[in-house]
């Protein structure tokens, strides 16, 4: 659902709107990452709604990224990711810590059964998601600063094909016609839109 939340955005707060044509490409991006995802039937009304807040953030965060970017005057997109780091790690530290205290401390560790090995292999693999999460998210603003929040949304939204493709690689993990399908969809999508958003020349 991310890209439909961004174009919505856009156009609140961008003024931007997509000719009808690339707003329909989105449809088929949509449909088969969801098809390409969807490995149970359940459905948890909980689990829906913080998805589609989390995609309501996440895009509001990228449109008024975006929209600080291109004022006149503006930090680049570097500067303005590092800002915004180091501002949600100090508004949420207390909120971490308030929820779910310091079980990063050492004792506590100890005593949740982590030998001293353990701890360290811990902290290792702590520190090298954190450098690769970073990383991810400095690479996202990079390109960010490049195109419109709505193609960005379409490439985070291709993402999951990406490493559902990848997993099946690496982990030898089987994947179902319905996973092939949904990723064959997805990417005849991307370049629906490609070819609508050249051919009408939106800023989408």
């Amino acid at each position: 659902m991310e890209p439909f939340f961004s174009v919505i955005m856009s156009a609140i707060f961008l003024g931007d709107v997509p000719q009808i044509p690339v707003l329909v490409t989105l449809v088929p991006i949509v449909g088969g990452v969801v098809m390409a995802s969807l490995s149970e039937a359940t459905f948890n009304w909980t689990g829906f709604l913080a998805a589609m807040f989390s995609n309501i953030t996440f895009q509001s965060r990228n449109v008024l990224s975006k929209k600080f970017m291109i004022s006149k005057g503006a930090l680049d997109n570097m500067n303005l990711f590092q800002i915004i780091t180091i501002m949600a790690f100090f508004m949420l530290l207390p909120v971490t810590i308030l929820l779910e205290g310091l079980p990063i401390l050492p004792q506590n560790l100890a005593a949740a059964g982590f030998d001293a090995a353990a701890q360290q292999e811990l902290f290792r693999r702590l520190l090298s998601a954190g450098l690769c999460f970073h990383g991810y998210q400095q690479l996202s603003y990079m390109i960010l600063s490049r195109v419109s929040p709505v193609t960005h949304s379409i490439g985070n939204c291709v993402k999951r094909v990406v490493v559902i493709l990848a997993s099946v690689v690496a982990f030898q993990h089987p994947m179902s016609t319905q996973n092939a399908l949904g990723t064959g969809l997805a990417m005849f999508g991307v370049f629906l839109y490609s070819q609508a958003k050249r051919k009408y020349k939106s800023k989408a």
